[in-house]
């Protein structure tokens, strides 16, 4: 492994491409090369719930997220908070999560992880109603 990796991010597969679902989930881990940690950069077009009402949850990994461009409002628990660009925010292991973009303008958030070989995400079906804000498709 070399000592460094520089890549373009938008050459990096959209698992979304080819789908309904809008926006863009490019997992970087493997372009990067890494073995500690995982980045995806996600991006949420205005008025878009990429989720369509469900959330999820990680049995082992805490994430990181940060907004760099747009507003998200996000859902941890119980709570929903609205995150502007500039801002981050952890979510501990279990703890059940969403985010979808009903504002106007286009949303790119970077989720940061530590890198496992198997996948330890749960989804939650019905975890919050659906926004009247927030188309569910393309």
């Amino acid at each position: 492994m070399s000592e460094y990796t520089l890549i373009n991010v938008d050459d990096v597969e959209d698992h979304y491409a080819g789908t309904s679902v809008p926006g863009e989930f490019r997992w970087l881990a493997g372009a990067l090369e890494t073995e500690q940690v995982a980045v995806t950069l996600i991006r949420i077009p205005p008025h878009s719930d990429f989720e369509q009402g469900t959330g999820h949850f990680h049995d082992e990994q805490e994430e990181v997220y940060i907004v760099t461009r747009g507003t998200l409002t996000m859902r941890f628990g119980d709570v929903i908070e609205r995150v502007a660009a500039g801002r981050a925010v952890r979510v501990a292991p279990r703890t059940p999560r969403s985010h979808r973009n009903e504002g106007d303008e286009p949303v790119d958030m970077w989720a940061i992880s530590p890198r496992i070989d198997h996948g330890d995400a749960t989804k939650i079906d019905d975890f919050w109603d659906a926004s009247p804000h927030a188309r569910q498709t393309r």
